[in-house]
């Protein structure tokens, strides 16, 4: 009976011999197997689904986005040269705290986990990150990451999205909440539409501190056609335009539409019933085509993290811009001029959402987010988007991003909300704010576009 005892402790011995001979995976070995872009593009269709779920409106959502990819940008930076940290060069952002130097590390790791902090933190729903997380770090540990290592990378990301969100808290996000939009009812001036007739969306945005902009106004678009009792002026030919647009749609119009529509909280009206779709906000979809080109041409994991942020800070300063548009002219949405003084039965293809028209958001964000992927993945990418297709909104191809986002833009005008003025001046300030965002943010040390 005292042999059985003794023969554990020899194989116990032995395996533990054996474990301590078995060779320990180098830090390039592990590092390049952690530096799968795909479990970054997991990551941030996690958030996507957590915003669609916590139906954020599209400038939160811009917001959440980029401070979650920043945090992740700034994390992996000191473990590829290529690229350097953002500190001095967005408004009010310094370089988070380094690394301990001599120690090894896991950077994509810090990366992932630095972005996952923020956007739990940023966010309502911790349960989602909660699930995803039980399995997601194992991934690591499968690699042959030493435990030292993964606690000192976690340590590394925790440390850089405690910064991210301090920085975060200074932006005035706070101070604008619950801050109605006093509706004049002034001839040409917005008021709220149908169905749900919801009060304005973020009336205060322009309040919120940019990422790369100087002012505000350093966009800021010519002044729209503005309602006149005139009816040959050129906001009636635009409104009449907007009108027989809607009533001869192609199917082709119609296709491109509602591909587009991005719209996270659809009010539907059954009888005396309303209840709510909720979609992927428009920042949403730009983000997942830079996960779709991404995976399509095998981009790197710092390449395509580089995407996301420069995709990220170009969405949010371009929602600044143009929503700081929005409530400076306060125009008038096609759907109540049509019904007050053409045709009271007439409605647009999509609903318009709950805030002024000019300029387009689509159009402005599309235009700025086209920039800088044409920037971060090359100027005449084909590529075929599928991101709204499980929301049952079709797939397109496009042979470049400028491209798409001239169709986003002109959607807008299919779909009854905007009119061409709008989407117009919108796609022109965006590809500006793309194109500043990209003089700013410089993520390279030698800002061309990669080959790898």
């Amino acid at each position: 009976m005292m042999k059985r005892p003794f023969f554990f402790v020899i194989i116990g011995s032995i395996f533990l011999s054996l474990n301590a001979c078995k060779p320990k995976s180098k830090p390039e070995e592990y590092n390049a197997k952690a530096a799968d872009a795909e479990l970054y593009h997991q990551s941030v269709e996690l958030l996507t689904e957590v915003i669609i779920h916590d139906i954020f409106k599209p400038p939160v959502a811009s917001r959440i986005y980029a401070y979650a990819n920043l945090a992740g940008y700034e994390a992996m930076v000191p473990g590829f040269p290529v690229y350097q940290s953002l500190g001095g060069k967005l408004n009010d952002f310094t370089s988070p705290a380094p690394p301990e130097p001599n120690a090894d590390y896991c950077f994509p790791l810090a990366s992932t986990h630095a972005f996952l902090k923020v956007a739990r933190a940023l966010t309502f729903s911790a349960s989602f990150f909660d699930d995803y997380e039980k399995t997601f770090y194992s991934k690591y540990e499968d690699m042959g990451i030493p435990s030292d290592v993964i606690e000192r990378s976690k340590a590394f990301g925790d440390s850089v999205a405690a910064h991210v969100i301090r920085y975060s808290g200074k932006d005035k996000y706070k101070q604008t909440r619950g801050i109605r939009f006093t509706v004049t009812n002034k001839p040409g001036t917005w008021v709220p539409t149908p169905p749900a007739y919801a009060d304005a969306c973020e009336p205060e945005w322009n309040k919120i501190r940019s990422f790369t902009l100087d002012s505000i106004t350093q966009f800021m678009p010519p002044r729209p056609p503005m309602w006149t009792p005139n009816k040959d002026s050129e906001f009636w030919k635009e409104t009449r335009q907007v009108y027989e647009i809607g009533k001869n749609l192609t199917e082709e119009q119609k296709r491109t539409a509602w591909f587009w529509d991005d719209n996270p909280f659809v009010m539907n009206v059954v009888g005396h019933v309303m209840f709510a779709n909720k979609k992927m906000t428009p920042g949403g979809h730009w983000l997942a085509i830079n996960a779709t080109v991404s995976r399509n041409n095998k981009a790197s994991f710092e390449k395509s993290v580089e995407g996301y942020l420069l995709g990220s800070l170009a969405l949010m300063d371009a929602f600044i811009s143009c929503w700081d548009e929005k409530y400076r002219s306060t125009k008038v949405r096609p759907e109540t001029v049509i019904n007050s003084d053409i045709d009271p039965k007439w409605q647009p293809y999509l609903q318009t959402p709950p805030f002024p028209e000019y300029t387009s958001g689509h159009s402005t964000i599309s235009g700025a987010a086209a920039e800088v992927y044409s920037f971060v993945h090359g100027a005449n990418v084909t590529f075929t988007d599928s991101t709204e297709f499980k929301h049952g909104h079709g797939v397109m191809t496009f042979k470049s991003f400028r491209e798409a986002a001239l169709n986003a833009s002109i959607s807008r005008l299919y779909g009854g909300i905007h009119y061409w003025s709008g989407c117009d001046e919108g796609n022109k300030a965006g590809i500006k704010i793309g194109q500043h965002v990209l003089k700013v943010a410089q993520t390279r040390k030698q800002n061309t576009i990669s080959k790898r």
